[in-house]
């Protein structure tokens, strides 16, 4: 009897993962300083997620088009070694490959850069905050958790818009038991559900940033489990997923 393929799912966190950009923040250097700015201003006070709702509706109400928001996303860098690394992975017969996004960005700035990318069907589910355009042309964001609905119970230090530990733990529950777990993030809010990962899964987590403060400062009391491999550039992605 011929072996089973391995069966391996890929999370990747989007912003400074998948990509080499904030997409949120990316979308207004490109279009608006002075909002870029703005979002830095309310960065302490007002939620992130809601932020980008804000600056969206005021970009709009400035005149910033759907056209010109599409246009930043598609111009934003997205290695050549990530996108071979992905391609290359999900065409692999053994291990099988399930890939899982699970990001703070939203659903619009994902999809856009993906469809122009052609990596379109990549992924088999995106977890994220809603968004859609309406017929005027405003892109409405809206986080993921209603702020007017149940609220999420993570105490790691998940943003209030989604914990990424629980949307992680529910989607393992749906699923047959995966070989190995490998998730790809860089920021805080990747360290709740890096720590729910078991002793054969792998963090690949970007250097030099949220991840990598958290792993160092609460990783052992945390009980974190699963290798870590840092990296700093995608070719080192590419170079962990052809070992796989």
């Amino acid at each position: 009897m011929p072996l089973e393929p391995r069966k391996i799912l890929i999370v990747f966190d989007f912003d400074w993962s998948f990509v080499d950009q904030d997409t949120d923040r990316y979308v207004f250097e490109v279009n608006s300083i002075h909002l870029r700015r703005k979002m830095e201003s309310l960065e302490d006070s007002v939620q992130w997620t809601d932020i980008v709702a804000m600056m969206c509706r005021e970009g709009h109400a400035e005149g910033i088009t759907r056209e010109q928001i599409e246009h930043a996303l598609k111009i934003l860098p997205v290695h050549p070694a990530m996108i071979r690394a992905v391609k290359r992975l999900k065409a692999s017969e053994d291990p099988k490959a399930t890939f899982f996004c699970l990001s703070n960005a939203n659903q619009v700035f994902i999809d856009t850069i993906l469809k122009d990318k052609k990596l379109d069907t990549l992924f088999d589910r995106i977890t994220t905050n809603p968004a859609e355009w309406t017929d005027d042309g405003l892109l409405v964001v809206r986080r993921k958790v209603d702020p007017n609905g149940p609220q999420h119970s993570c105490k790691v230090g998940c943003s209030p818009n989604m914990c990424k530990g629980e949307e992680l733990t529910a989607f393992l529950a749906e699923h047959e038991e995966y070989d190995k777990v490998v998730y790809i993030g860089d920021g805080s809010n990747d360290f709740c559900p890096v720590v729910r990962l078991r002793k054969q899964d792998m963090v690949l987590a970007r250097r030099d940033r949220g991840l990598q403060r958290r792993i160092d400062r609460d990783g052992e009391k945390a009980g974190l489990q699963c290798e870590v491999v840092w990296w700093e550039g995608a070719w080192e992605v590419e170079e962990q997923f052809a070992k796989l």
